[in-house]
């Protein structure tokens, strides 16, 4: 959690980019993420000639014959030679670094664009990051902090309006993370990641569940820096974020990706065992590019019924899914969304429908969604399916999203890892069980409103001339009122 000094530091950092004309945090956390890169790639190089000398391991610095290139080089010259260099010759040199293993994320860097308008503000730019890295050299763990920071920018594109769209709220992916229970050996993918926020979550559960496991054996922890991870997008923009934010969380290499994922250029078939994700509900489609056979299992052009489909074919066999996805998904009367409702229930394993309050993506939207949990078997294996009617998120439902004391969160990890706990529950509580067959009867319709029943309870009124007479007297002392009030204006 970003606090105090640190998240002054990193206000006024953002003060800076917005009264020198850059406006919006797109443009603003894209050229912070330049600059990070920039500063780390100096870093990464000291740290690796310093490494070979120990070793004695040959090792050719990414600078030689460029030193002036360098960070602590540059941020000790006048402003107009660092914006000169930067502008003119360290951004066309991160353009040639792509492909270079030395430079994991090099290939995010080839479209990049230097965008700080004057000298003057790269240089209090310059100085601002070097004070924030500093502080975060200070702090107990400094991977933790620096992930925090970058989470801490990427919370600021929620003043962006729409631009919030790009960001589920993290506790609801934690909710996610933790119902699929992930393991150091799975192969996770998010084939919708924007910022790469369920792909980051997932990796520090793991790092808090299996510390030791990935982190002291050699093979687990080259799977997790390297192919543990995979993430698909197709806003260029997103993708460098996306990068930035996994390496700020100590993922060295994962698999982000520029690709549209409905469309032929997705061959991924049984790949995954597990995905998480959030995949747009609405938005513009080719639908002559879509994948033909995502169309055979649901003929649609809604993106949300087809990633449906597009999750059963990128998991392996026994590989689990967790999506939210809108409640229409769960409902809707035509074919394609009775189609993909039937594919998952009879030829897969529905586990789960957690209902969400319509206020969990304020103030971006109000559209109420769900979280749906299966597991792919091609096999069948739905018996019964567990809902819970999540009243409370922990925070308030309105736009101001106020913390609160009280959320339903915890209880649903608890009871979906003790379904067994669930067998007896009643229609009227807030999660039970429904069997496959009740399911098939009522149309393959998920919606929980379709099986919650309702407690009535039993209201007893007064008469209504009970009513009458009181508001009779309540008549007589306003009238009583009204004339000492006379009598004392009179007076």
């Amino acid at each position: 959690m970003i606090t105090g000094e640190l998240k002054n530091k990193i206000d006024k950092l953002w003060e800076m980019f917005w009264t020198g004309g850059l406006t919006n945090p797109l443009d603003v956390i894209e050229q912070i993420t330049y600059l990070m890169f920039v500063r780390d790639l100096d870093q990464t190089d000291i740290i690796r000639q310093k490494e070979s000398r120990m070793l004695d391991i040959a090792y050719s610095s990414l600078f030689e014959g460029k030193e002036h290139m360098k960070w602590s080089v540059l941020r000790d010259k006048p402003a107009e030679v660092m914006y000169q260099v930067i502008q003119g010759e360290v951004f066309p040199f991160l353009k040639t670094l792509h492909g270079d293993k030395a430079s994991a994320y090099a290939q995010y860097m080839d479209d990049a664009i230097f965008k700080v308008p004057t000298p003057q503000l790269l240089e209090k730019i310059v100085t601002s990051l070097d004070d924030i890295y500093e502080m975060l050299e200070s702090q107990p763990d400094k991977q933790d902090a620096r992930g925090d920071l970058y989470e801490y920018m990427l919370s600021k594109l929620s003043t962006a309006g729409t631009n919030g769209q790009f960001r589920t709220p993290r506790h609801i992916i934690r909710l996610m993370v933790e119902l699929l229970d992930l393991r150091p050996d799975d192969w996770i993918c998010d084939p919708a990641c924007g910022t790469s926020g369920f792909l980051v979550t997932a990796g520090e559960y793991l790092k808090s569940q299996y510390l030791e496991e990935i982190f002291y054996n050699k093979g687990a922890k080259a799977h997790y820096d390297n192919t543990l991870f995979t993430g698909y997008d197709m806003d260029r923009t997103m993708l460098r974020i996306g990068a930035m934010n996994m390496m700020a969380h100590g993922i060295q290499n994962p698999r982000i990706a520029y690709k549209d994922s409905l469309s032929d250029q997705n061959t991924d078939v049984g790949l995954y065992t597990k995905i998480l994700t959030n995949p747009p509900f609405k938005g513009s489609l080719d639908y002559d590019i879509v994948a033909n056979d995502l169309t055979k299992v649901a003929k649609t052009k809604k993106t949300e019924l087809l990633f449906l489909a597009l999750f059963l074919r990128m998991l392996k066999n026994g590989g689990r899914c967790a999506s939210i996805v809108p409640d229409g998904v769960l409902f809707g009367s035509s074919k394609a969304h009775q189609d993909i409702r039937r594919e998952i229930v009879e030829n897969h394993q529905l586990e789960a429908i957690v209902s969400m309050p319509s206020g969990v993506f304020k103030p971006y939207a109000g559209v109420s969604t769900a979280v749906i949990v299966f597991t792919k078997t091609g096999a069948g294996g739905t018996d019964k399916v567990w809902f819970y009617d999540m009243q409370s998120d922990g925070y308030s439902l309105d736009d101001k999203r106020t913390q609160l004391g009280q959320s339903d969160i915890p209880d649903i990890v608890a009871r979906f890892r003790n379904l067994a706990g669930e067998e007896n529950r009643e229609r009227t509580e807030q999660s039970f069980l429904v069997p496959k067959s009740e399911i098939v009867e009522n149309g393959y319709d998920l919606s929980i409103n379709k099986y919650k029943k309702s407690v009535y309870v039993e209201e007893t009124y007064p008469h209504p001339r009970e009513i009458l007479a009181e508001l009779e007297g309540l008549e007589k002392e306003i009238m009583a009122g009204i004339k000492e009030l006379g009598a004392l204006l009179d007076g």
